[in-house]
């Protein structure tokens, strides 16, 4: 398959897949079985920052402090958008967006808060995901997968808070398919204008880095602490080397498979 093929197939299967899984567990409610995800998309997130887009994104560049110093950065981006409730991440066990028996108010998150911040989030995803392919494949297919596997437990406190904006399930399900959209749209989009733009893909790659490890370190790992218990606890790292595992396995075929 081209590039643009590898990018339209990842981006629009991606953005299907989490919302469907997404619905399934939103509709059901199953905190146990989110909580599961959870520590899965933590091991891909991880492995992906670093077992292939950091060896990549470093590999690539001409300057490998100017990488870095483009994660730091990204990293305290990230917390700001976070902050300014541009980027919106639920994952935590107690969060009203996995709960909807706890829920009484949103806080003011409406519906359409939580859709305009989940399509720049997914728009963004796009662009990652376009990068990484033109940097090669195998680390297209691993970037998208890490990407995916952390959209589910975040589209389940999405699909929950439109639930309890009013929304109906059937809504709620079309606006989460028109937001993860913009997923593809990204991706496209990227991969025509970073085609005359070489130079840009390691400072991507190193933002996709930043995304991915703050994600993993200030939104999901800090709610699996919330389960100390020793069998919790061993479940959650079993899960997660899983997910660190999952990634290098796909990243040795893919090489394997292109080499």
């Amino acid at each position: 398959m081209t590039t643009l093929t590898w990018i339209i197939a990842t981006t629009v299967l991606g953005g299907i897949l989490s919302v469907l899984a997404a619905a399934a567990f939103a509709f059901s409610a199953n905190v146990a079985r989110v909580q599961v995800l959870i520590s899965y998309a933590v091991g891909t997130l991880l492995g992906a920052v670093f077992l292939e887009l950091l060896p990549s994104a470093f590999g690539m560049a001409d300057n490998i402090e100017q990488v870095a110093a483009t994660i730091l950065f990204g990293i305290l981006l990230f917390f700001v958008l976070e902050k300014l409730v541009l980027w919106r991440h639920c994952h935590i066990e107690e969060c009203e967006a996995h709960d909807p028996h706890t829920v009484k108010h949103d806080h003011g998150r409406s519906g359409l808060m939580i859709m305009i911040g989940d399509t720049f989030h997914n728009f963004v995803d796009g662009i990652l995901i376009a990068a990484a392919f033109l940097a090669n494949t195998e680390l297209g297919i691993v970037t998208a997968l890490a990407i995916i596997a952390h959209e589910v437990p975040q589209e389940v406190g999405d699909f929950v808070i439109l639930l309890h904006s009013g929304y109906s399930k059937r809504q709620a399900m079309l606006l989460n398919m028109l937001s993860s959209a913009a997923m593809i749209v990204g991706g496209v989009l990227a991969y025509y204008a970073l085609q005359t733009m070489q130079q840009w893909i390691p400072t991507l790659l190193g933002l996709a880095a930043a995304s991915m490890l703050y994600v993993a370190v200030a939104d999901l790992i800090p709610g699996l602490h919330r389960r100390p218990e020793i069998q919790a606890t061993i479940q959650q790292v079993i899960l997660i080397a899983l997910g660190v595992a999952t990634i290098w396995l796909v990243g040795v075929l893919a090489h394997s498979a292109h080499g």
